[in-house]
């Protein structure tokens, strides 16, 4: 058996946090099928029966992980499309930030989940609406800086399929030299766009990503 992921002190039951990170890892590293009660007390080094001081049940375990995924994902895409912006082009690298910051939305969690609905459906059926949430969103974002309806719909969900593609593509890592993926990012929201992202809006990029020092 692998050494516990935590220290404990007799008697303790963990924390709800601490269920919940154990339940994440293994979902990302091997699937829906390995988040189960009694492995995951043994990664923790717990008791199985402290699993249920915090959670009812595996499913409200599952439940807790879409929930994760949802206000994460979907939840900081909606604040991204919102954001105060004073061109299209600034908008779209707004939302560029998601793809550059695990904070804000989590690439890794993203695939895991889409791999997941695979073999459920209710979650498939979440998969799909969040998708058509995302594609909204993004389109109401070229609406508002004056794209027909039309126009914002093809736009819209260039860019999200875009990145959806290259996550399912398992591109979206930590492996890949960020710098030539910043450069682009430039050049991808030049070409949502349609029009050249100025230098005020490429310092204000660049300045929440820094370029490393050489």
């Amino acid at each position: 058996m692998s050494e516990p992921l935590i220290e404990k002190s007799s008697g303790w039951r963990g924390t709800r946090e601490i269920w919940m990170l154990a339940a994440y890892e293994a979902l990302l590293d091997n699937g829906i099928d390995a988040v189960k009660v009694m492995p995951l007390a043994e990664r923790l080094g717990l008791s199985r029966t402290s699993f249920y001081g915090h959670f009812s049940d595996r499913g409200d375990l599952l439940e807790a992980l879409i929930g994760l995924w949802k206000s994460k994902n979907t939840g900081n895409l909606i604040k991204r499309t919102e954001a105060y912006s004073e061109t299209i082009t600034e908008a779209i690298l707004n939302v560029f930030d998601l793809w550059l910051m695990p904070d804000l939305f989590d690439s890794r969690l993203e695939f895991a989940v889409r791999n997941w609905a695979h073999s459920d459906a209710r979650l498939a059926q979440m998969l799909e609406e969040a998708d058509q949430i995302r594609v909204d969103v993004l389109q109401a974002m070229f609406e508002r800086f004056g794209f027909n309806p039309e126009h914002a719909s093809v736009r819209a969900n260039t860019v999200y399929q875009t990145q959806i593609g290259y996550i399912s593509m398992k591109k979206d890592g930590p492996a890949e030299p960020l710098e030539p993926r910043r450069q682009r990012m430039l050049l991808y929201a030049e070409i949502f766009a349609g029009q050249p992202v100025t230098d005020a809006e490429t310092a204000r990029f660049f300045a929440r990503h820094p370029l490393p020092e050489v």
